[in-house]
């Protein structure tokens, strides 16, 4: 069985030990590859790659970063389909989805292309008589990501173009369950001229975590994850001296309005709250009606998961495909019965879901629950899976109030024709990504990404302006060059003449 391994120092690297570990097609159920987890000496050796790389790629010009990213995008665009194909293999997303999930990524290298325009510096001529002051912005040094199976293509692309374009080295740790998108994206780096070193790759699981938190060479980490885990990242990171962004878990709530138009809100809660198997931190997983609107819309809603084909993500008809592995979806049918249990009415029951041929898949169809309230597992938790819980609120205050409650802020979204309402919500609301008639609020890549109160830990978001900020300190220069006239000792405090 093909084993993937690491990519250290622009080439594929035999592992050091025996821990392997499976990865699995989640349509089929079978094993298909298995992947290399590293040890202590393995993180180690990739660190020390990136450190002896940024010797010289941090005086590397501007030019010739953005050039070897420009060559980057080109390779990417050409490889979409074969990355997308993987991604189906490994993660069970749909194949378009899959090649959605590229091209979002490839929106961040472009905008890294550009760095040479977003670091420039600021400079103030005589903020003292012939003094003259100015800053610009530096690398990090060696900087570390750590990201999570669901989008093992996009979100690597949200932290790495931006690094290595403000003059870092990066170790990249992705999930362990679906790795080899990864590693074909560092041989189309080296292809692209990235210098050996400058980006690595250690498969892995918490002993590279640990490593990499812990490095002393390691200046910054990077994670996309659930929330107990972004708490740990960041907590043992920042103890351990590192800039630190953690990004958490979710529970987004699309708030719907009774005067909305319910056809377009049904098409938004299907495709978002069911797109990639609900495994995405941006899913719709809480439906908020407020009123009379559930009466409305969620005949709508069963209408259009009645039509839904779900299936292997490599077939064309396939509009959702299965869970990662069958632990996971045996959690997300755990979620299932306990709001069952909880008092939830369980109008759509994805558990009992057959795909013919692939009956050893991780498949779990949509699932809808009505009646759902605060205080139950399936409302306070994210599931991570296709279940959309309905929670009806008898006015708009309340809608509000029921969001600003729960401890995850990642996403939200409000479907009205009311443009005041809107204006409102959008005030209002205290979450990081706001749409208005739009489900899934993801920024583009010229603006940041990220969420508030436990969605978020450290204090800058991920991509766009704040990934710019996150990788580069800030260096003031203050100068005045000699003059007879300015000779002397002064003990004074300086001051501005």
């Amino acid at each position: 069985m093909d084993t993937i391994r690491h990519w250290i120092h622009g080439s594929h690297v035999d592992p050091n030990n025996s821990r392997r570990a499976d990865v699995w097609n989640p349509a089929t159920g079978e094993v298909q590859k298995q992947v290399a987890l590293a040890d202590v000496p393995e993180v180690d050796r990739a660190v020390d790659s990136a450190k002896k790389a940024l010797e010289s790629w941090q005086h590397a010009s501007l030019a010739t970063r953005t050039r070897v990213l420009f060559a980057y995008r080109e390779l990417v665009n050409q490889q979409k389909d074969e990355l997308a194909r993987m991604l189906t293999l490994e993660h069970g997303k749909v194949f378009s989805d899959a090649q959605g999930e590229v091209q979002r990524g490839l929106e961040v290298v472009e905008y890294a292309c550009g760095l040479s325009d977003l670091l420039k510096g600021e400079i103030s001529e005589n903020v003292s008589t012939e003094v003259d002051s100015y800053s610009f912005r530096q690398p990090v040094g060696v900087v570390a990501g750590i990201t999570p199976f669901n989008f093992p293509a996009m979100v690597p692309m949200w932290m790495y173009p931006i690094a290595i374009a403000c003059g870092n080295t990066f170790v990249l740790k992705p999930s362990e369950r679906d790795p080899s998108v990864t590693n074909l994206c560092a041989e189309l780096l080296k292809k692209a001229g990235l210098p050996d070193g400058v980006f690595n790759v250690v498969h892995g699981d918490k002993v590279a975590v640990d490593r990499l938190l812990e490095h002393p060479d390691v200046g910054a980490v990077s994670f996309v994850g659930s929330t107990p885990i972004a708490r740990y990242i960041y907590e043992n990171g920042t103890r351990n001296g590192k800039r630190v962004q953690a990004l958490g878990g979710a529970k987004n709530h699309m708030v719907v309005l009774p005067d909305a138009d319910m056809d377009l809100a049904a098409d938004a809660a299907v495709g978002a709250g069911y797109g990639s198997a609900g495994e995405r931190c941006m899913a719709i997983s809480v439906l908020v009606t407020v009123g009379n609107a559930a009466d409305k819309l969620l005949p709508k809603i069963r209408e259009r998961i009645a039509a839904l084909k779900v299936g292997n993500g490599l077939d064309p008809a396939s509009q959702m495909g299965p869970l990662i592995t069958q632990q996971h979806r045996d959690k997300v049918a755990g979620y299932i019965a306990a709001g069952q249990k909880d008092g939830a009415e369980l109008l759509v029951d994805g558990r009992t879901l057959v795909v013919p041929g692939h009956e050893k898949g991780f498949f779990l169809g949509p699932t809808l629950l009505d009646q759902v309230k605060p205080g139950m597992s399936c409302y306070e938790e994210e599931i991570f899976g296709p279940v959309l819980s309905v929670v009806r609120a008898p006015s708009y205050d309340e809608a509000i109030a029921m969001i600003h409650r729960h401890p995850y802020a990642n996403g939200t979204a409000v479907f009205t024709n009311d443009g005041g309402a809107a204006r409102k919500f959008r005030h209002d609301i205290e979450v990081g990504m706001v749409g208005i008639n739009v489900p899934i609020p993801v920024p583009m890549s010229y603006y940041s990404f990220g969420g508030w109160k436990q969605s978020l830990f450290g204090d800058l978001h991920i991509y766009g302006p704040d990934g710019v900020r996150f990788y580069t300190r800030n260096k003031v220069i203050i100068e005045r060059w000699p003059d007879p006239r300015f000779r002397g000792v002064d003990l004074g405090f300086p001051q501005n003449r």
